[in-house]
């Protein structure tokens, strides 16, 4: 885990890899992932319909595959299966979802300022 791997939530690593180096690739794809997460986390209703609940859950779990965040994956999966589970389940899937958001989301965001922080030492022109 480097040090800007908070808890390890998000692999980095993976997410470099796919965008082929590409550090400005690397940081839209976290920007984008961050406003996404946030409109299916909303969408993530345990009160919501059948179809809606599942939707909600695959797509934010395909965005975090993506980005190499496999616990929030895995968490996402175990919500998308309990799309016909009652309220009280629903709700303890949701819980776990944020939680696992909250960790990769702060990695994300420890990511993020080591990045700036080596744009500001790297010299101009470089």
């Amino acid at each position: 885990m480097a040090r800007r791997d908070l808890t390890g939530a998000v692999d980095f690593k993976h997410l470099e890899s796919f965008a082929g180096g590409d550090q400005q690739v690397v940081d839209e794809v976290l920007a984008i992932f961050r406003e996404q997460a946030a409109m299916w986390l909303r969408l993530l209703d345990p009160a919501a319909e059948d179809g809606a609940w599942r939707d909600a859950a695959h797509t934010l779990k395909g965005s975090a595959l993506g980005l190499g965040a496999h616990d929030l994956a895995e968490a996402c999966a175990a919500a998308e299966r309990a799309a016909t589970a009652n309220l009280a389940e629903r709700t303890i899937r949701l819980d776990r979802v944020r939680d696992a958001l909250d960790l990769a989301l702060a990695d994300i965001a420890a990511y993020v300022h080591e990045q700036a922080l080596r744009s500001l030492r790297s010299p101009r022109g470089a």
